[in-house]
């Protein structure tokens, strides 16, 4: 199923991915939610859950926000309209919401952030605002009209004193209504606002998108760490100073400059930050290994029991290659891998696929080097069986 409908991938990712919005109706046909309002306010009362519910008062042009965990209290307190609550990460606590993340494949996995369900009654807001990231709006119960509006910055006008940003004026430029299934493409910087018509739940599919100053931040600050401190300036032929002592000349310059050449131009460094920081959990508490550690034997039966082996919800993969060698990330960490040309493929195989079929890998079984790999990946509970 294509999730943009009429639209090809190539013809999205050339006119549309971070150029301007879309809408696409029926994306997602026939589509039944795979949660319920209930169980997205279940699960802002558990205190490992991200969670937020925000209030308008439109005749005061107020807002206020209450950061979960909640209680069933908090709930029956809340007016009749005008509240949205929002519970980030749910992909990570409900594997079917895991799911509707593969519908975008066709966009790097390493660069989403998670799948946030918002549930509203009537008149349900967050305001007219504007994110830095990508996101996709599937509708999937109620009706939301959405207002678009042009492209903002940071020095876009916002609301004085309020708890979250909202925009000032938001100059309409196009407005739909969202029905299940219906789906909203928006690119980063766009101003939007989306009210509840009635009952309604909306997931927004969110992509990671560093800052220029977090990528050189973390970069170089990866790089110091590696880097040992007796390596230091030095300029074995200066020019006399004597003439102008305190100035920093052109050849001083291009010393300095030759330093950081030669470290941040390195692939092999820059490869190793990105798949480290891309595939770093979003709540690391949340993944937890297997308490006792499993040994083949106690494993092989299982590859002719089960049907498939699936990811972590709370796992995050990714891999580069070194020349001949794959590179495999997950969570934040080099996964130890075999040179063997096998060892190498089924790595790909299983980073590239939330869930691989074992008929599809049983070529592999029987190699100790790819037996290793998988016996590591369940331990750690990257990978679990199902069926």
């Amino acid at each position: 199923m294509n999730i943009l409908g009429d639209i090809s991938t190539a013809t999205f990712l050339s006119e549309y991915w971070q150029k301007k919005p879309l809408l696409i109706r029926n994306a997602l046909p026939d589509f039944e939610s795979p949660v319920e309002p209930d169980d997205i306010a279940g699960l802002s009362l558990d205190e490992d859950v991200e969670s937020r519910i925000l209030i308008e008062d439109p005749a005061k042009q107020s807002w206020q926000v209450k950061h979960g965990p909640f209680s069933e209290d908090s709930f029956s307190q809340l007016p009749k309209e005008n509240w949205t609550l929002l519970v980030q990460a749910v992909d990570q606590w409900i594997p079917e919401c895991a799911d509707l993340l593969e519908q975008f494949s066709f966009i790097p996995s390493w660069r989403r952030d998670d799948l946030m369900v918002s549930f509203a009654p009537k008149g349900g807001s967050v305001g007219p605002h504007f994110d830095l990231y990508d996101v996709f709006l599937v509708q999937g119960m109620g009706q939301r009209r959405w207002q678009l509006g042009p492209k903002c910055n940071t020095t876009s006008k916002t609301l004085p004193d309020l708890p979250v940003s909202i925009l000032q004026d938001m100059q309409v430029e196009h407005e739909w209504t969202l029905n299940p299934g219906d789906m909203l493409y928006i690119p980063p910087s766009y101003a939007h606002h989306g009210v509840a018509i009635d009952d309604c739940m909306t997931f927004s599919i969110g992509f990671r998108a560093p800052s220029e100053a977090d990528v050189l931040q973390g970069f170089t600050d990866h790089l110091a760490a590696e880097l040992n401190n007796d390596r230091r300036y030095s300029d074995p032929s200066p020019a006399c100073a004597k003439d102008a002592p305190a100035l920093i000349d052109e050849a001083a310059i291009e010393r300095f400059r030759q330093i950081l050449q030669k470290n941040i131009l390195q692939d092999g460094p820059l490869r190793e930050w990105l798949a480290q920081t891309m595939t770093e959990p979003k709540y690391e508490a949340l993944h937890e290994p297997l308490e006792e550690a499993l040994e083949w034997q106690d494993i092989a039966s299982l590859f002719k029991e089960a049907s498939m082996l699936t990811h972590n919800e709370t796992s995050r993969w990714a891999y580069f290659k070194d020349e001949q060698r794959v590179c495999l990330f997950i969570n934040g960490h080099a996964q130890p891998l075999a040179e063997s040309k096998s060892c190498q493929a089924l790595a790909q195989q299983l980073a590239n696929q939330r869930h691989v079929n074992i008929q599809d890998i049983n070529r592999y079984l029987s190699e100790p080097a790819c037996q290793d790999l998988l016996l590591d990946l369940i331990n750690a509970n990257y990978l679990y069986f199902e069926g």
